[in-house]
């Protein structure tokens, strides 16, 4: 069950959190795994080593989410280099958090560009690929943030909840070239990210998680790999919530 051997499959933001933990668990599997980056090639280089490590074997390449044509050519040239690909997973993101009145245009227009722009030219590249194999996988990291918002988020809330308006429409435009897009929607997860926190907003957060622990990055991959595989077929233009309860 959810063997994704002779797959490939690319990740976005690979070089650490959710991103790594996909690329190990995708590789553990059997895909042939291409690590995305855009400026961390040290991390990129250390998941590749782990995935490795999984039994897995992969690559890693340059992707810069913020340039539209630049993330739509790396993704079909990778196509191109292994003759397929089987899955993507977009988990490239940033955040930038300010109240709105203290919010920088500047801000909020690379948190577009990387979280929703960088996205649509990364399931571009891949579409073209995946309609022509009349089979593929295409999986967005949005957030929970997306779904509920955030004080001090609406920069990123904005970005990730216009990823499940893409999910859906992709999702009705590619069904019958058997091409599937969902999407997953993390709560509180323990990464980088989250423990550069202040312990009091750790804690505020955690409060509202009815499990009453974070997520681990691997609770996410596992429900990429579901997704990615044969069984998760005839599912496509959804939301999968891994988040504890926090949001329902």
């Amino acid at each position: 069950m959810f063997d994704l051997s002779g797959k490939v499959a690319l990740v976005t933001g690979g070089s650490r959190g959710i991103g790594r933990a996909t690329c190990v668990a995708l590789a553990a599997r059997g895909a042939h795994v291409i690590v995305g980056y855009v400026q961390g090639e040290a991390q990129a280089s250390e998941t590749l080593a782990k995935l490795v490590e999984a039994g897995g074997k992969g690559e890693t390449l340059r992707i810069d989410a913020a340039q539209f044509a630049q993330s739509e050519e790396a993704v079909l040239q990778v196509a191109k280099l292994h003759g397929r690909l089987d899955i993507l997973v977009v988990s490239a993101g940033i955040s930038l958090d300010a109240l709105l009145i203290r919010m920088k245009e500047e801000d909020l227009d690379r948190t577009l560009a990387v979280n929703l722009k960088g996205a649509i030219a990364a399931a571009k590249g891949a579409v073209k690929t995946m309609v022509k194999q009349r089979k593929g996988r295409v999986i967005f990291i949005s957030s929970v943030i997306g779904e509920g918002g955030n004080p001090g988020q609406t920069a990123y809330a904005a970005s990730k909840a216009a990823l499940l308006g893409v999910t859906k429409s992709l999702a009705k435009e590619y069904a019958a070239r058997n091409v599937t897009i969902n999407a997953i929607t993390p709560g509180y997860v323990r990464t980088d990210m989250t423990q550069a926190l202040s312990e009091e907003q750790r804690t505020a957060m955690l409060a509202n998680v009815p499990m009453g622990r974070p997520a681990e990055a691997e609770d996410v991959a596992a429900a990429v790999v579901f997704l990615a595989s044969d069984e998760a077929g005839y599912i496509t233009g959804q939301a999968l919530r891994v988040n504890g309860g926090m949001y329902v």
